[in-house]
């Protein structure tokens, strides 16, 4: 089957119904964990950075978000947080850009393949694990990239030079990894079509651009935000001895169910084509980190490795479609099930744990947070700095080791959340700044407590 123009490729109604239901239920889903205070740090520390992305680009963790990575596309969050100042903004930007990893997968099996074959693919992608994983959790730079590279991969297999330029850029706005993943696609891409026009020379303009990018970033960027010698991501890679003997074998077996968990849902397929090798980078950058986090499907690193996976899985579609059409079919309608099998056994949402509904205890916080001064100096457990964040530059999260400091003129603690991570690290350190009569309490109200700094406040 010869490709199609690019309007023919998306006129399916169905497609976009599926689209817009993914983006609807994974927001609703991702609404319910937020007015239940389970987010973590990080949807704080991206709610503060896009807040402030067309001022200092900073947060009270990070300070710069120039230092920490190469994130332009935060501006985009920064525009729609001055519309609705919320961290329920970047719920809902995570949740559009995952569903819109469904239309460039549908329309590069349609080029090659029936409508009934494209539906079926986009259906896997609706129910693939670690996309779902990669949005859910808390917004991160990350979650945004599957669409990217998705879109990027669609306009570049059909030769459209301007729409490949645009999705590239998008692409490399997400975060300084994708410009290392990106320069090695395009050199290899470059290997595999030179010659081809246009395909050749996009492929050389993409590995250049994003090398580029990438050298800007580390040479000039990074170092003039940063207030320490070295990049702060470069800790999962700082392997000790005990790294290397934790390998064997609980390391190795960890990184084994990761990979299983990750591609029997696809069948391995991506595996199965030339394209599959656009994954070795994004793979050993996960897999070669020390850190569990990165080679978890629930975790928002699944988006650093989801795009390539699915780009290649689409070559693989149309390499099955070519010899059987309903080989095609059985094969999609098997990797389908087993999307919804991995739900049922090793559901990356965590429901009961991150997914509950809001209680009483949610009311009162809530009620709490809103009766705080504006933009007040204060720091607080996760519960309470993720939604502070959006809306208050001052807000900071408690320290994650007794040997920590506490600046702010305000500190807010909830016990009625006893498993905050921040809550139970930070307890010896405020029980001493208590006793010594740098804060004492300001207000209690149940088993939320204010404490006030007692000097260099008003």
């Amino acid at each position: 089957m010869t490709a199609r123009a690019p309007a023919r490729e998306f006129a399916d109604p169905l497609l976009w119904i599926a689209t817009a239901a993914y983006a609807a239920i994974l927001f609703g889903l991702g609404y319910v964990r937020y007015a239940a205070h389970r987010n973590f740090v990080d949807l704080g520390i991206f709610a503060q950075t896009a807040a402030s992305a067309f001022g200092c680009f900073c947060n009270t963790v990070e300070g710069s978000h120039w230092a920490v990575h190469f994130s332009p596309i935060l501006y985009v969050a920064g525009a729609l947080l001055a519309v609705w100042p919320s961290a329920l903004t970047l719920v809902a930007l995570g949740a559009l850009a995952g569903s819109l990893t469904i239309p460039p997968v549908y329309a590069l099996v349609r080029r090659h393949a029936d409508r009934r074959t494209a539906r079926l693919a986009a259906l896997t992608v609706f129910l693939y694990p670690p996309l779902a994983g990669a949005v859910f959790n808390d917004f991160h730079e990350n979650s945004l990239a599957p669409a990217a590279v998705t879109w990027l991969a669609w306009a570049f297999d059909g030769g459209y030079a301007i729409a490949t330029a645009a999705f590239a850029a998008a692409a490399l706005a997400v975060k300084e990894d994708q410009a290392v993943l990106l320069s090695i696609g395009g050199a290899l891409g470059f290997l595999r079509y030179r010659g081809a026009w246009p395909r050749g020379p996009l492929a050389a303009a993409l590995a250049f651009v994003s090398l580029a990018v990438l050298l800007r970033f580390f040479f000039e960027i990074q170092p003039a935000a940063a207030h320490h010698a070295h990049w702060m991501p470069s800790r999962f890679y700082a392997w000790t001895p005990a790294d290397v003997a934790a390998l064997f074998p609980g390391g190795l077996l960890a990184r084994a169910g990761f990979l299983l968990l990750a591609f029997l849902p696809l069948l391995f397929l991506p595996f199965r084509t030339r394209a599959g090798w656009l994954l070795a980078a994004p793979l050993a950058e996960v897999l070669l980190s020390r850190d569990s986090t990165t080679f978890t499907v629930g975790s928002h690193y699944a988006g650093a490795w989801c795009g390539y996976a699915l780009f290649a899985f689409t070559y693989a579609l149309r390499r099955i479609y070519a010899a059987s059409a309903q080989g095609a079919a059985r094969t999609l309608a098997a990797c389908a099930v087993l999307c919804a099998l991995e739900f049922t056994v090793a559901d990356p949402l965590h429901p009961g744990t991150l997914l509950r509904p809001p209680s009483a205890r949610d009311a009162r916080l809530e009620h709490a947070i809103s009766a705080l001064p504006r933009a007040v100096s204060i720091a607080t457990q996760e519960e309470a700095y993720t939604h502070l964040a959006a809306t208050d530059p001052n807000a900071a999260i408690l320290p994650e080791t007794p040997s920590g400091r506490i600046d702010a003129c305000f500190v807010l603690t909830d016990a009625e959340y006893p498993q905050s991570p921040r809550l139970v690290e930070s307890a010896p350190l405020l029980q001493e700044l208590v006793r010594s009569g740098a804060y004492g309490v300001a207000e209690r109200s149940g088993a939320i407590t204010l404490y006030k700094k007692k000097n260099g406040c008003r």
